[in-house]
């Protein structure tokens, strides 16, 4: 008698795309990837004989825990010992955020530049480990700057003074990397143990859209675990006024839910294949939610791309930019450009006008990560 075959479980297209609408179709399109995984969850990192539950890194030296602010043991990037003498199975897990998923709310990150503030800029954050509800079902392990990811977005000008300091609160020592700084990293952005603090200041020399970032070693652990966001640094002389907007594309790289929560996966990192591709950290966010300008606005995207490692190919479904700035703005204009690719690590300003009333989708136009969550809609109102 012939073997029956198991019945075939994989999502079918038609039950995942229901295409009455082209808003409803990109969305419903955008989450394939995420519904049909390829061969599961790389293993995450886990300490040996815990029983497979991920390391929550409570086990930080006597010396790093009881650090007072300004104290204790200097840490050096990349290659902290400290740093990896927390890596138990030799990678840190991004696990033990410390809170039931139901009781974590969604909250659409707003994307709109912030108005220029003081000349001197004081700066003074914590990092926090906390669990972060990107979507209906999906809720991830977050390491953060201030509590959510992208962490805040600063706007200053160029010339201004910017003080920051950073106070670490958690097991794992952190520090902060501003690309938008030209300082000693060695002193400015070395890790910091639990309980202590960094400070330095800078005034940045360039206009542009810069990443900032968590520099401690492993550098992609900590970007890929959601430690990072955007400086906006504005030239001296304004440019044209605009609807301001700030796009921060980074990729996720997930463990399978425990309690409910989804720790960041190294070795999935290594791996360079992310379920999701988003911007400014929830996939689809801007599709349920639109932009929305006037007609005759003109707008101008700060894009930033934390990576860690993939492009950010930009685009606008049914417009063109009429100005990208390649470098510091306004010297580095170009003119008529369809999409341009933003490396990881780097940031790009793309300006049009909203001549036409409509809904424009915008997107990472590599749509093998376009359709992980990398898109969003912008409505331009007549």
């Amino acid at each position: 008698m012939a073997q029956q075959s198991p019945p075939d479980t994989t999502p079918r297209l038609s039950d995942l795309i229901e295409p009455t609408t082209r808003r409803g179709f990109l969305a419903n399109a955008s989450v394939l990837s995420f519904a049909i995984p390829g061969l599961g969850a790389a293993i995450a990192a886990c300490s040996p004989g815990d029983g497979g539950k991920a390391d929550t890194a409570s086990t930080a030296p006597a010396a790093a825990a009881t650090g007072q602010a300004g104290a204790g043991p200097t840490l050096h990037n990349p290659d902290s010992r400290l740093d990896t003498a927390l890596m138990k199975g030799g990678h840190p897990s991004s696990s033990g955020a410390g809170a039931a998923p139901g009781n974590v709310a969604f909250h659409r990150f707003d994307p709109t530049l912030p108005p220029l503030g003081p000349s001197n800029l004081k700066l003074h954050w914590h990092t926090k480990q906390v669990p972060i509800r990107i979507s209906e079902d999906t809720v991830v392990a977050g390491w953060t700057f201030e509590g959510d990811t992208p962490g805040p977005i600063v706007h200053c000008k160029v010339g201004d003074t910017v003080d920051f300091t950073l106070t670490n609160d958690v097991e794992i020592p952190h520090s902060m990397d501003f690309h938008a700084a030209q300082v000693n990293p060695k002193e400015a952005f070395r890790s910091v143990a639990k309980g202590q603090s960094v400070t330095f200041t800078f005034k940045p020399k360039w206009a542009g859209a810069f990443m900032y970032h968590c520099g401690t070693s492993p550098v992609l652990m900590h970007i890929g675990s959601g430690m990072f966001g955007a400086i906006i640094v504005s030239p001296k002389e304004p440019l044209p006024p605009a609807k301001e907007f700030v796009l921060v594309q980074n990729e996720l790289y997930l463990a399978d839910a425990v309690n409910g929560i989804r720790a960041y996966d190294y070795q999935k990192m290594l791996a360079t294949f992310p379920d999701l591709v988003v911007f400014n950290g929830r996939p689809n966010q801007y599709m349920k939610d639109p932009i929305k300008v006037k007609l005759g606005d003109r707008v101008r995207f700060y894009v930033v791309n934390m990576g860690p490692t993939h492009a950010c190919n930009f685009h606008v479904v049914g417009e063109q930019f009429d100005t990208v700035y390649l470098a510091a703005p306004p010297a580095s204009a170009i003119h008529g450009v369809q999409t341009w690719a933003v490396a990881p690590g780097g940031g790009m300003i793309f300006e049009l006008l909203c001549d036409v009333a409509g809904e424009f989708p915008f997107v990472n136009h590599g749509f093998g990560h376009g359709q992980k969550g990398g898109i969003g809609i912008l409505e331009v109102e007549s």
